[in-house]
């Protein structure tokens, strides 16, 4: 099982970014998945999740509105679509997934994770 993130960079305040996250060794879509961030000096924070049994999805207050998570069959990725980007939102972010089909947003629910991506929110 391996997940690869990308699509992280700087962009302005207001601006928006989609995040992508290649799985190889698995079907995505058996798997709950999820995003997380984390700044240095702070535990990693959940983002958003979506379960494999029925597509549900949940998303952190902070991103609420902002954010959407999805995920592609055929491409067996991942996608986090990021909007109205906030100086805040300044993180890495990781993909995480896990073997239990519903999703939740915790850390320790997930035992496969991607390497993170840098996103940087400035003007």
């Amino acid at each position: 099982v391996q997940l690869q993130a990308s699509g992280g960079g700087l962009v302005q305040p207001g601006g928006s970014l989609r995040l992508s996250c290649a799985a190889s060794g698995f079907t995505l879509e058996e798997y709950a998945l999820a995003w997380f961030r984390q700044v240095p000096g702070k535990e990693r924070e959940a983002v958003s999740c979506i379960s494999a049994t029925d597509g549900s999805t949940s998303y952190g207050d902070a991103v609420k509105g902002r954010f959407t998570i999805s995920r592609d069959s055929v491409k067996n990725t991942l996608y986090l679509q990021m909007n109205a980007l906030k100086p805040e939102d300044t993180a890495v972010y990781y993909c995480a997934a896990s073997a239990a089909r519903i999703a939740i947003m915790e850390r320790a629910w997930y035992k496969y994770w991607g390497q993170g991506t840098q996103v940087t929110v400035s003007s």
